[in-house]
């Protein structure tokens, strides 16, 4: 049995946390807040297919490989005593002009050629999928691989599984390494790069913007899968909740560590979601936010040994949820002095120093 300390209190580090209590480990996590931060704020989409674009196929690849795992992590956490909320629904991807309707063309064929299963619709086909679409979507990819999960269920489910295998937990911000007691997983998010000398230029925040919106007497109900469409070049995104809710995303955009909602951002998210479903203006808008992601240089996370003692697991950008399974174990094997998966080799830590070469 080893200690380990676990820096940051987000999906990454609970579940680092959990899996490697679990395994009998004595796990303390550091977070003034932990189960929020950007895990909390995110839209909840596992959806390596369609966020996949040509020259990010380690990404593409890292992606799925957790994407598999979900299921079992789903059913652990499930039997630990909280369900997550897994949907199963799938993905299905719209175009509203002939430039978004090239650009998800160009998407279908790559994915296509690289054996993903996908299924390209007319508009009027996507529309029978999802009937709250707008008459103007041109066209539709429809991916059944891709799933959802509510964010804010899996926190919960993730902070009791932790409970239950005694995890501490300390109300600290860290800023010193040094002070902490055993093996560290670095798992911060946007804060990581403040953490380690190796780390320093590599994360950063990307601030993003949701909503959250609730369909009001006689409105027209929210679709029944992940519905994402680009909008004059921006994304938009609506993950329905089996609670009724609908949640909004994302602005993107280069803002340091500013987590302010701003007009603009939500007249974005809300012009942008009109065009796609336009039954939405008629929905309560109950929760505006605003979370920094960690992004990476490369959109590839750090997941790896940065140096004796010290493991890395930031970076994920858009892909914290999803990708919390495979850094989870990748961590834990660390830990138990295993090989790490196979699949991670391609986010380690050292290809920076090896860049720098």
């Amino acid at each position: 049995m080893k200690e380990l300390s676990v820096v940051g209190g987000g999906v990454i580090g609970l579940s680092v946390a959990w899996r490697a209590a679990a395994r009998g480990h004595r796990v303390t996590v550091y977070d003034p807040e932990p189960g929020r931060g950007a895990s909390w704020l995110a839209g909840g989409m596992l959806a390596p297919v369609t966020e996949a674009w040509p020259g990010e196929e380690d990404v593409l690849t890292l992606g799925e490989a957790s994407l598999r795992r979900w299921p079992d992590f789903a059913r652990d956490l499930a039997e630990e005593g909280a369900d997550p909320g897994l949907s199963p629904h799938g993905t299905l991807v719209v175009a509203l002009d002939g430039a978004d309707a090239g650009n998800l063309e160009m998407l279908a064929t790559y994915l296509t050629e690289l054996g993903r299963e996908v299924e390209r619709l007319t508009g009027r086909e996507a529309r029978r999928v999802e009937p709250c679409l707008a008459a103007t979507v041109r066209s539709g990819l429809l991916v059944p691989g891709d799933l959802a999960v509510d964010n804010r269920r899996l926190l919960l489910a993730l902070k009791h599984a932790c409970d239950k295998h005694e995890v501490a937990f300390r109300d600290e911000t860290v800023t010193d390494l040094e002070r902490l007691e055993g093996d560290v997983v670095l798992a911060a998010g946007a804060w990581t790069g403040r953490l380690h000398p190796a780390l320093a230029d590599a994360v950063r925040p990307l601030k993003g913007e949701i909503l959250r919106l609730r369909p009001r007497r006689g409105c027209l109900p929210p679709p029944v899968r992940t519905v994402r469409a680009m909008v004059e070049g921006r994304p938009i995104y609506l993950v329905p909740r089996e609670d009724g809710q609908l949640v909004l995303g994302a602005t993107q955009y280069e803002a340091g560590f500013d987590e302010t909602v701003t007009v603009r951002g939500v007249r974005e998210l809300l012009e942008g979601a009109e065009r796609v479903f336009p039954g939405i203006t008629e929905y309560e808008l109950v929760e505006t936010a605003a979370g920094l992601r960690a992004a990476s240089v490369d959109t590839m996370p750090f997941i790896g040994e940065l140096g004796e003692g010290v493991f890395a697991a930031t970076g994920h950008h858009r892909n914290g949820l999803l990708m919390a399974p495979l850094t989870a174990d990748a961590a834990v094997a660390w830990l138990d002095g295993g090989p790490l998966p196979e699949e991670v080799t391609a986010a380690t830590p050292s290809r920076r120093s090896e860049e720098r070469v």
